[in-house]
């Protein structure tokens, strides 16, 4: 299985992040897991690679060409694609993953999530996606999330799109079981 994670390309203000950022990324070696992530070697990012990489894991990284400077690209990695821009970037992610993972981060982050989660409720894939919800980071888009469907935004069914869970292991054994399904309605 590989797993995309999106992810910060800063390490938060609480050592809680990078630390979860390094139990991730030893866990998904540790697992067999494949790394899918957009290629930096800064902030989380460049964190959940390290630990990924420390434990014998495939990493795969994306990155654009603008950002590849900014970014710090990682130089250590299995492979590493440059490609033209931020569309090419995650329609490659999304094509190399098989479950999606968000662990905290920005707008980029978030503009990653949102989209792969427009793409499984318009049926352009069947791949479960998670939110790694480290130190409760979470919570006030799971309550949006939550308001969205109150207030008729949001159906209930597509609102399952989305697990969520502190512990990466629970997450990860969601995501598989997730993939399991998903096959299946594919």
């Amino acid at each position: 299985m590989r797993v995309c994670v999106f992810c910060g390309s800063r390490s938060g203000d609480s050592p809680t992040y990078a630390a979860a950022a390094r139990t991730l990324g030893t866990m998904l070696a540790s697992r067999g897991h494949g790394l899918v992530y957009g290629g930096g070697n800064i902030g989380l990012m460049g964190i959940l690679a390290d630990a990924a990489l420390a434990a014998g894991g495939e990493v795969i990284g994306v990155i654009p060409q603008h950002l590849l400077e900014r970014e710090v690209a990682h130089a250590g990695l299995t492979q590493l694609h440059v490609v033209d821009s931020m569309h090419t970037r995650k329609a490659l992610m999304a094509d190399l993953a098989d479950v999606f993972v968000a662990a905290p981060g920005g707008f980029g982050t978030l503009d990653e999530l949102c989209e792969i989660l427009t793409w499984a409720q318009l049926r352009l894939h069947h791949k479960p996606c998670g939110l790694f919800n480290v130190a409760a980071f979470f919570n006030p888009l799971l309550d949006m999330f939550d308001h969205a469907v109150r207030e008729g935004f949001l159906s209930a069914p597509h609102r399952q799109l989305i697990v969520s869970d502190e512990d990466p292991s629970r997450l990860l054994d969601s995501l598989a079981a997730g993939m399991r399904i998903g096959s299946e309605i594919a």
